[in-house]
């Protein structure tokens, strides 16, 4: 397919989360007429209740945590009592105001996209959007659900995303039981927070209410936290979490979630009963792809629901593609950005370059954060770890938890993968993300100057590890 610019495309997107909102940006840029359709909010639950609040959470736990351990770095916090003497202050959390912050945040960052999708010519309509046949989307604009709009298409893109998984037994109330959306309308930190759930969103929350300040008891069903992630990353964040007096219930499995009134009473599989003040399910997510067309256009989806799709975001259906959590794709914002970008390019007839999962830059943003790229394990691959509290400037920042790994193909020494352990991990990672999508060797990473004292020299000691280890052979 070659790319007419005489021809105006019409698109048609469902859902405005990263992965809807970028194809949209994406198709105005190349001239196409675009029509967005979202019954929540622009920026989908990414934006308004999941990414951007959380995050926003973690961030003011991180600051309580660096004020609490201060002392650490001899910098001390004293008020005088009634009778001069000196009293050494607590951290308070005003959760009422947090919550407040982040949500007047997210709601922020909502409009600024909305005005960069209208200032780029995009349409939007707020209702509730259904496919039709492989050319046309009708919206649900009117409130009891009877006025219609009708969008003819030549691609659609459905970016509908997910929605939290709940149990029959754990149902969420929105008082003591709660999915993660609904924990932004605390007004005091939870006592003691009950977590049943150890995946990515489980571990985030446990360590952000641990770090406020809650009693917190996390229940895994696997032997450690973050299952399906690095073991010694794992390995870190359990004795963080053990530290900071958080309880680690492994191998375990909440049968029932019970509101008491004044709390809740988790059951678990071997009959023991948990008494806290709040639970957290955080047990996965559900796409939301019932009942929207998909199966009567002709769509392959999973028992799941999840669409199926290719690399470059496309369904069974040519012109129909999909994009975001409720893909067979990586559930992350970043993936369902890119995707949204490449699916416009693909079917407007632009340089579209199809998804690899090796290159994904993932980053969990507990304490410390862990940040994951490319591979990293199999019988091809050589690593290498360094503990990033030998690192000076960690020293002197006083991280006492963490470390860089870089992993490398046997022989050539390319750089395959990485796993950084730290303080903005997040940010740690880039280079190493650099070198596994430009197919760098650990050589090339190693002789890149960095900033002396800075926490990047530990990439750069695993790197240069690696060098030897690569000449030898094993």
């Amino acid at each position: 397919m070659t790319f007419d610019f005489d021809q105006k495309q019409r698109i048609a997107i469902i859902g405005a989360g990263p992965g809807g909102y970028e194809a949209a940006l994406a198709g105005a840029l190349l001239g196409a007429d675009v029509t967005l359709v979202e019954n929540t909010g622009i920026g989908g639950s990414a934006v308004l209740t999941d990414v951007v609040p959380s995050k926003s959470l973690i961030a003011t736990a991180d600051a309580a945590r660096a004020i609490d351990e201060a002392t650490d770095l001899g910098v001390q916090f004293f008020a005088k009592g009634g009778d001069g003497t000196p009293l050494k202050p607590e951290v308070a959390i005003n959760l009422h105001a947090v919550n407040k912050r982040i949500l007047a945040l997210a709601g922020q960052q909502s409009e600024d996209i909305r005005a960069r999708l209208l200032e780029a010519g995009v349409k939007i309509i707020s209702g509730h959007g259904r496919v039709e046949g492989s050319s046309a989307v009708v919206v649900s604009t009117g409130p009891d659900g009877t006025d219609f709009d009708r969008i003819d298409a030549d691609t659609i893109i459905v970016s509908v995303g997910a929605s939290p998984r709940e149990l029959p037994s754990a149902k969420p109330d929105g008082d003591r039981i709660l999915t993660w959306k609904q924990m932004y309308n605390l007004t005091a930190v939870p006592e003691h927070l009950v977590v049943v759930g150890s995946g990515v969103t489980g571990a985030e929350f446990a360590s952000a209410y641990m770090n406020l300040g809650s009693k917190v008891t996390l229940v895994s069903s696997r032997e450690q936290v973050l299952p399906g992630e690095d073991q010694d990353a794992a390995a870190v964040l359990e004795r963080v979490f053990t530290r900071g007096g958080m309880t680690l219930l492994a191998k375990s499995r909440a049968d029932e979630v019970v509101n008491t009134g004044d709390g809740v009473a988790v059951t678990l599989s071997d009959g023991t009963v948990v008494e806290a003040s709040h639970c957290l399910m955080a047990v996965g997510g559900i796409p939301n792809t019932a009942e929207i067309g998909l199966q009567e256009a002709g769509v392959q989806m999973r028992e799941s629901g999840h669409i199926v799709v290719n690399r470059v975001g496309r369904t069974s259906v040519p012109n129909i593609y999909a994009v975001g959590d409720c893909t067979t794709l990586t559930p992350l914002a970043s993936v369902a950005s890119m995707i949204g970008r490449t699916a416009v390019f693909h079917a407007m007839g632009d340089a579209a370059i199809p998804f690899t999962d090796r290159k994904i830059a993932s980053n969990i943003f507990t304490t410390p954060e862990i940040a994951t790229v490319g591979w990293t394990s199999g019988d091809e691959v050589v690593a290498k770890k360094v503990d990033i509290t030998t690192n000076p400037r960690a020293k002197m920042m006083g991280v006492t938890d963490g470390f860089v790994k870089i992993y490398s193909r046997r022989g050539s020494g390319t750089v395959m993968g990485g796993v950084v352990v730290s303080p903005k991990a997040s940010e740690l990672i880039y280079p190493i993300s650099i070198a596994v999508d430009r197919r760098l060797s650990v050589d090339q990473l190693a002789r890149v100057f960095t900033a002396y004292p800075s926490l990047t020299t530990s990439i750069n000691d695993a790197a240069r590890a690696l060098h030897g280890v690569n000449k030898r052979g094993f």
